[in-house]
């Protein structure tokens, strides 16, 4: 044995940590199926309205599907549009306005990775000109704008799935089989945090040189946001601004929420309560690069009452860093690194004692019956980890994906369909309102609207 290995091995024993090999989880396959090996009758053609980092991500993915093809793109910058034809061939049709995608009778699918202050509105044109849609999170920008895309899923018939692809992963199954399996015990707290420390990861994405009113349509991205003169900041760093986007919780907030409603069955928190402010990034943004929220899950017939704690820092000095724990008395499940690790370890036999504050008669006496009833032998109490990883190059967003076309092709529901979306997105939302009030907010998960809070329920 290697003076490595033996070091190795000492420090597991020494910490009472047993940590077995990885299990290897099953993946669907994720192979690329030739267009041309597919029949005409089976293929989705499908359009992406947006093709900005998450669209390229997001049709790039859609196209490792069997069957898919890409016949159409709208973006309001010109350059998008070339690229779209560089990327994905001279056939695909190109234009600015997404109203002449929808009006293409040969386009089964749409992907809209929009501003998020478009979402609702080309959700529901797309389901009303029979489209099915696959759009970005957060489903909107809006609290009062849920409601409506689910009733135009529900009177179109068109299946409608968001874009957060943890609904699909292989890992989040399991961690939400172990969950259910009594690994962890009863739930008590959920906490997640994700820091990055680079401009990108910051939002501030790169403005193209040929960035002008003439190759880009400027009232076009506006839209129903507040008019003003021509600033490409806005457009291509729009995550930066209220009028168009949603901050850190419609950005990564929502990809939280979605995954603990997945693996836990909730429907969501009853309160929010959210600090923080601009500590670092201060280019001109109007949304926090800072930010703590705090959120209570009442108990249902899925999992017991439990409290979420959800932290944002976009200027971590120590470097990119994220975890998402689900903690109970017995075990912790941490997703993270492609997989999902079960900590345990085992409660000590005896409950300990104080007794060295008591008078020194007192203490030998209930020491004497103290050992009497656990006896002095002190034990190492090892802990176990059980690591379940993805396999190499695994891809949740295919697999998300995979789960939307099938639903295309079949016509049965998806988990993530419009309700599941706005349970996920809603109290995304909710902790904007509460950070801009300055003041805890109630919200309904099963009506999905915001309520009054009770005065002893309020911060």
């Amino acid at each position: 044995m290697s003076h490595r290995s033996s070091r190795r091995d000492f420090l597991k024993t020494a910490a009472g940590v047993t940590a077995a090999a990885p299990i290897v989880l099953r993946a669907r396959t994720q192979a690329t199926t030739p267009l041309q090996e597919v029949p005409p009758n089976e293929r989705i053609q499908v359009a992406t309205i947006g093709l900005g980092i998450q669209g390229q991500s997001d049709t790039r993915s859609a196209l490792r599907v069997r069957g898919v093809e890409l016949v159409a793109v709208a973006d309001v910058y010109d350059g998008r549009q070339t690229l779209a034809r560089e990327a994905f061939g001279n056939q695909v049709f190109t234009t600015r306005d997404y109203r002449e995608v929808l009006a293409r009778p040969g386009v089964d699918a749409v992907i809209i990775a929009t501003p998020d202050h478009w979402h609702r509105q080309i959700a529901i044109d797309a389901m009303k000109a029979g489209k099915d849609v696959y759009v970005e999170k957060p489903i909107v920008q809006e609290l009062d704008e849920g409601a409506l895309v689910i009733e135009a899923e529900q009177q179109t018939k068109r299946i409608l799935q968001v874009g957060s692809q943890r609904v699909s992963s292989i890992v989040y199954a399991k961690a939400r089989e172990l969950f259910r399996a009594g690994a962890i015990g009863e739930l008590n707290l959920v906490e997640a945090w994700i820091n990055r420390n680079s401009p990108t990861g910051a939002w501030q994405y790169s403005i193209p040189p040929d960035a002008s009113p003439q190759t880009i349509d400027w009232d076009r991205f506006l839209g129903r946001a507040p008019k003003r003169p021509f600033e490409p900041v806005r457009l291509f760093r729009w995550r930066n601004y209220r009028d168009y986007g949603t901050g850190i919780p419609g950005d990564l907030f929502v990809h939280l929420f979605t995954g603990i409603h997945f693996v836990l069955d909730s429907l969501g928190p009853t309160r929010s309560m959210v600090t923080g402010g601009l500590r670092y990034w201060k280019d001109g943004r109007d949304v926090p690069d800072v930010m703590m929220a705090l959120f209570d899950y009442p108990k249902t017939s899925t999992h017991p009452a439990f409290t979420l704690s959800l932290k944002v820092n976009f200027a971590e000095g120590a470097g990119d860093s994220q975890a998402f724990r689900f903690v109970g008395p017995d075990g912790v499940l941490t997703i993270g690194g492609a997989g999902v690790t079960l900590s345990r370890r085992s409660r000590p036999k005896e409950p300990g004692q104080t007794s060295d504050t008591f008078p020194k008669a007192t203490q030998q006496a209930f020491l004497k019956e103290y050992r009497a009833k656990y006896p002095d032998q002190p034990e190492l109490r090892p802990g176990t980890e059980e690591v379940y990883a993805a396999p190499p190059n695994y891809s949740d967003q295919v697999d998300h994906f995979q789960t939307f076309f099938n639903a295309v092709r079949s016509r049965r529901p998806v988990i993530e369909d419009a309700t599941f979306g706005f349970r996920a997105a809603g109290p995304a939302l909710l902790a904007n309102h509460s950070y801009f009030e300055n003041r805890s907010i109630g919200w309904d998960p099963e009506k999905m609207k915001r309520v009054a809070l009770k005065v002893n329920e309020s911060i």
